[in-house]
Order: C-alpha cells, then sequence, then structure tokens
C-alpha cells in the first residue's frame, strides 16, 4: 500500500486540507486547542487520586471502589480505540464536542443521582458511561494536529499535546485538590471539575476555525460496513503479527501501576499505619507527574541511543517492578516522612517515563501497516487503563495493597522477558518520537485513503 499526504486526496472522497503554520512546534492554527486539552484533562483528572478513598468514606468497601475504576477504564479502553477512525469519519469539532457534552452530562449524573444519594448501581452505570468521554476530545483532537501538521513537523506538534495532557491531568488536576478539599470539601471539589471540563470543551470547539470544504464529515461519503472493516483492521493484525500481539502485551502490562495504584495507594497513603492526610497524598501523587515533562525527553534521547527495547526492558519493566515496591515499602517503613515518600514516587515516574519509546515500536514491527499498528498500540493504552483497576479490585480484599502491589512487579518482569521475544529493526538515525509522530500521520493519511477507495468502488 502507498501512503499518500493528506493534500493528495480529492473530491468527492476528501477536499484537499491546509495545513497550519508552526510556531515554536506547534501548529498555529491549533494553538487554542492545546490550552483547551490542559483545561478539559484538568477536569478529567481532578478525582482520580482522591475519588477511592471518597467512596469508602461514605460507606462502600475498597471493592466496590476499585470497581468504579474498573468499570471506567474499560470503556475508556473502547473509546481510545475507536476514536481516531471516528474523528476521521465524523470530524474533529463534532467528536470533541460529543465528547464534552456527553462527559457534563454523565459527570452531572454521577454526582446527582449516585454519589449524592449514595446509590452504587447509578455510582457504576454513569461513571462508566463517562469513561468514554475523554478519549473523544483528546483522540480526535489528536487527529486534528497529525491532520494539520506537517508531517516533518509532526514530533515537536505531538510532544506538545503530551505535555498539555500532563500539566492538566498530572500537575494541575492533583496539586488542585490539595488546596481545594481542606478549603471546600470533596463533592464541591468534584462538581469544579464540571467547570474545567465545559471550559476546555467551548475552548476548542469555539475557536479552533477550518475551511468549510473539510468540516464536512466522511460518513456522509462511506456505508457503516466500510466504516466497521476500517475500525476492525488493527483486530486483524493482532492476530496475524506474532511481534505485535507481544508487544500488545508488554502495552498493557507497562501501565498497571499508573491506573492500579489511584485504586489502592489512597487508601493506604491516608491510613492510621502510614500516617499522610489527603492533601499530602495529592502532593506526593502530584511530584510524580510534576517531574515527566522532562523525564520525557531525556528517556527520548537515551532510547534513540541504547536502543528502545533494552530501555524498556532494563529501565522499563525490571525498573517499574523496583519501583513500585519501592512505591509501598518506603512509607510502609518510614511512616509519615514526606521526603521519602517524594522520592519514591519520583523513582517511580523515573522508570514509567521509560516507556517513552513504545509508540513508536509498533509501527517499526509492522511498517507496512503503520495505521493499524497504531491502532493497535492505542487499544493496549486503554486495556492497561482497565486492567490496572481490575486486578486491585480482585485481589485488594484477598491480599491486601501489598499483595496487589507484588502482582503487579510480577507482571512487570514477566514483559520485560517477553521484550526478549519481540522481533523489532529500530530504524537507524530516527528518534523514537519521529517514527511515532511518522507512523500517526500515516495512520491518517492510510485511513483517508482506504475510506476514499472504498467508497470509489462502492
Amino acid at each position: 500500500m502507498t501512503f499518500m499526504s493528506a493534500t493528495e486526496l480529492s473530491p468527492p472522497y476528501r477536499s484537499a486540507v491546509t495545513k497550519s503554520r508552526i510556531l515554536w512546534g506547534m501548529p498555529v492554527m491549533l494553538l487554542w486547542g492545546y490550552i483547551a486539552v490542559a483545561l478539559y484533562m484538568t477536569g478529567d483528572g481532578i478525582e482520580v487520586a482522591f475519588l477511592a478513598k471518597y467512596v469508602t468514606q461514605i460507606g462502600f468497601t475498597p471493592k466496590q471502589a476499585g470497581m468504579l475504576f474498573t468499570i471506567y477504564g474499560a470503556t475508556a479502553a473502547i473509546s481510545s480505540w475507536l476514536s481516531g477512525v471516528l474523528a476521521e469519519v465524523y470530524g474533529a469539532r463534532r467528536i470533541m464536542a460529543i465528547g464534552t457534552i456527553w462527559w457534563a452530562l454523565c459527570h452531572v449524573a454521577f454526582l446527582g443521582l449516585g454519589l449524592g444519594q449514595h446509590s452504587f448501581p447509578m455510582m457504576m452505570l454513569f461513571y462508566g458511561l463517562r469513561g468514554f468521554a475523554y478519549p473523544l476530545f483528546f483522540y480526535a483532537f489528536f487527529f486534528w494536529i497529525v491532520q494539520k501538521t506537517p508531517d516533518h513537523r509532526l514530533a515537536s506538534a505531538i510532544g506538545w499535546v503530551w505535555s498539555m495532557f500532563t500539566l492538566g491531568y498530572g500537575i494541575i488536576a492533583s496539586f488542585l485538590p490539595s488546596w481545594t478539599i481542606p478549603a471546600f470539601g470533596f463533592m464541591p471539589t468534584l462538581w469544579m471539575s464540571l467547570a474545567w471540563v465545559l471550559a476546555g470543551g467551548a475552548l476548542a470547539c469555539l475557536t479552533i476555525r477550518e475551511d468549510p470544504s473539510e468540516a464536512k464529515p466522511l460518513a456522509a461519503k462511506v456505508s457503516v460496513k466500510e466504516q466497521l472493516i476500517e475500525i476492525s483492521r488493527s483486530l486483524t493484525l493482532i492476530v496475524e503479527n506474532r511481534d505485535i500481539a507481544l508487544a500488545l502485551i508488554t502495552r498493557v502490562i507497562c501501565n498497571l501501576s499508573l491506573f492500579g495504584f489511584p485504586v489502592i495507594m489512597p487508601l493506604f497513603y491516608t491510613s492510621p499505619e502510614v500516617g499522610f492526610t489527603m492533601p499530602q497524598w495529592l502532593r506526593i501523587y502530584g511530584a510524580f507527574f510534576l517531574v515527566q515533562p522532562v523525564t520525557n525527553v531525556v528517556w527520548g534521547l537515551i532510547g534513540d541511543r541504547i536502543g528502545w527495547l533494552r530501555q524498556m526492558r532494563w529501565f522499563g519493566f525490571v525498573g517499574c517492578a523496583m519501583a513500585s515496591l519501592a512505591f509501598y515499602f518506603i512509607p510502609h517503613l518510614m511512616p509519615g516522612n514526606m521526603f521519602t515518600a517524594i522520592i519514591g514516587a519520583l523513582f517511580l515516574a523515573l522508570t514509567l517515563n521509560a516507556f517513552v519509546p513504545m509508540g513508536a515500536i509498533f509501527p517499526a514491527i509492522a511498517p507496512d501497516h503503520k495505521g493499524a499498528a497504531v491502532s493497535v498500540q492505542n487499544l493496549g493504552g486503554g486495556l492497561s487503563n482497565f486492567l490496572g483497576p481490575a486486578l486491585a479490585t480482585l485481589f485488594v480484599t484477598g491480599y491486601g495493597t501489598q499483595g496487589v502491589v507484588y502482582i503487579y512487579a510480577a507482571l512487570y518482569l514477566l514483559a520485560a522477558v517477553i521484550t526478549c521475544f519481540i522481533r523489532l529493526q529500530q530504524p537507524k538515525g530516527a528518534s523514537a518520537m519521529e517514527v511515532y509522530s511518522s507512523a500517526k500521520a500515516s495512520a491518517v493519511h492510510e485511513e483517508m485513503e482506504d475510506l476514499g477507495i472504498q467508497t470509489q468502488k462502492s
């Protein structure tokens, strides 16, 4: 299959796409969209580090708190897998608007009918449904970036969007509740997140301009069958390519602690045994994200020099096994010590960020099917969002926090072994971010080409 640029697709399939002027590595016409991502993801992430604690405080069990995160992870996984193609078929602006409205409606119902009424079925229903929302918003904007940015500038443009994601979801959303919860309480803090998401959604949808000829969704030009074929291509690649299947397993495992620890660690760190207050825990958790913008760059440079798989095997998987244990045992052995607890959080952040090359590995394994490979990578990230909380939910009651941490550590070591069997020819002279951004561009171009060809044949 030959890849063409977005501008080579002609009517009636897709009008030529206007590329944006680039300033400091960022497409200028999407500037407000980057700010919108930080706002939206702040609202989406505000409750992550304290929701499990609050749910248990109002009378539910730790297992029930874990179930909330598990159902959320399941729906987010599905949405992450579908969102890129949905943005291409139905238009990025429309999908972002749907992601904003869907989030707001589900969040209001979650707070009003679920938490407000202490109704666990309603909490499960609406928090689970809310999980569909943020990937629609974020990955639709991601598609917009790939569509509007010249291919040779994609690495920096994608780097900017992940920086905005980390700024909102990780840094602001972690530190902000450490001040608002003591001042206003848990529920007002949860209601506050609604304003952040609505502000981000409105900013993106109202300020980003696009040519009317580009705004017309592709769904009007392709059949439902063709849309489903496009969505399902990644599943075929998993079955047909052994190395992609192995890489998918490692992709699922790599972020288990990132998504699983918010289920159990707020309860552990604020327990009488460890002795931290909720604001202290939130600042420890915030420190974890504070270093990511720097460590992402550093690990990218190191991985390009020593090899992507080697870095992920030793510093990522083996490192995460050690760091996950440290994140538990440091406060257990030195309760109430903020300095050592933050050191443990930074150690975990350092090792988790060693997975920076993961996005480049999939398209490098399957260079002839980059679009499907990127979809598999997105699916793995979503499944990690599900499996991390699911494991915590399943085992925390019987084995406690320590048992869950041991399970995560064992899986990290298993993934380190699996990397030894992945066959990868790392491209010479290309960084992981360049390979990943090129693959994202190829994925969008491939989807547009395939849908156009199918329309022509139908």
